[in-house]
């Protein structure tokens, strides 16, 4: 039985003399954490997650070598931007601001507009957009291809040598294990540490969940967003269509997937377009209902906040960061 077990578990590449087991990645949650969205079809293994990071940092993925994924989803800033608009190759701007890759094993639709089902597909559009690292997956697999690392990994994972259907599986199984959880919110509110928060933070946090504010009715659950599309009134006229750019309903015009708060203080600017610099000017933008646009979230509504009461809001964001790095691939 055992060796029976162990024939199907392994996979050799005669060729680059592979004879490992190639063990689940012990995915590691944070108390409170439903377990992620894993399609069966590729599931976390140690060289399907060792594999994806490589890539993820290697700049050969892009037409001229000098950008990777990791360019625009800086690590230490909870793998967001931090410019108004991304920038690709040659300093091409991109239409968006890249958010942060935080959680988004929950979810079940990718980009700002939803328009890409799975992680797996949400890779292929950066190496080829134009834009961005304007390459194809087959060039980039070319590129990449004979480096001996990656080939043990992609055999062991995958039982084939590297190419663009490697690429995108192992970069979507690394981008799972991006779990956000681990802050001083977290220790308070699912470990019931009631000192992880301060005073402040805690009447932030219960301004938060007011009906005056209504934050939760978008931002909620254990990711803090409901991964809806939302109209928040930034524009009388958008240049960006949002949502309506993948259903043609002129109803979704301006519609953006509500974004985690996690990490929220790290993740800046803020919107689609990067236009809000910092936190006191989002809070700003909601408590003045946004500009009556025809598809205004009726979510919104007006409030006022004194001064202290703000200071509280902006204090609860920032004990939403986690206290450890997001990464926890070797």
């Amino acid at each position: 039985m055992l060796s029976a077990i162990l024939l199907v578990g392994c996979r050799k590449d005669p060729a680059l003399d592979v004879d490992v087991l190639d063990a689940p990645f012990a995915l590691q949650l944070p108390i409170g954490a439903p377990y992620p969205l894993i399609p069966p079809e590729n599931p976390l293994t140690m060289a399907s997650v060792q594999l994806g990071k490589a890539l993820f940092f290697d700049t050969r993925l892009s037409r001229d070598g000098t950008i990777s994924c990791a360019t625009c989803h800086h690590p230490d800033r909870a793998f967001s931007d931090t410019t108004p608009l991304s920038a690709g190759i040659e300093g091409r701007l991109g239409m968006r601001n890249a958010s942060t890759l935080g959680n988004v094993a929950y979810h079940s639709s990718f980009f700002r507009d939803g328009g890409v089902p799975t992680l797996e597909r949400q890779v292929i559009a950066p190496i080829q957009d134009e834009m961005e690292m304007d390459h194809s997956l087959e060039h980039a697999a070319t590129a990449v291809a004979g480096d001996a690392q990656y080939e043990k990994w992609s055999a062991l994972a995958y039982g084939r040598a590297v190419d663009p259907f490697v690429i995108t599986r192992a970069i979507a199984s690394y981008e799972r294990t991006l779990i956000s959880g681990w802050s001083r919110f977290d220790r308070y509110f699912y470990q019931g540490e009631a000192s992880a928060m301060s005073a402040s933070e805690i009447n932030g946090w219960a301004l938060f969940r007011s009906a005056n504010l209504n934050c939760t009715a978008c931002h909620n659950g254990f990711d803090l967003s409901d991964h809806s599309f939302q109209n928040i009134g930034q524009y009388l006229e958008y240049t960006d269509p949002g949502r309506e750019r993948i259903t043609l309903q002129p109803t979704d015009n301006g519609k953006f997937k509500v974004p985690t708060l996690r990490n929220i203080a790290l993740t800046g600017p803020y919107m689609h377009d990067g236009t809000m610099t910092t936190l006191p000017e989002v809070i700003d933008h909601f408590a003045s209902g946004g500009l009556a646009h025809p598809n205004r979230s009726p979510l919104l509504t007006t409030f006022v906040l004194s001064a202290a009461e703000k200071a509280d809001l902006i204090a609860f964001l920032h004990a939403l960061t986690d206290e450890r790095s997001l990464d926890q691939v070797p």
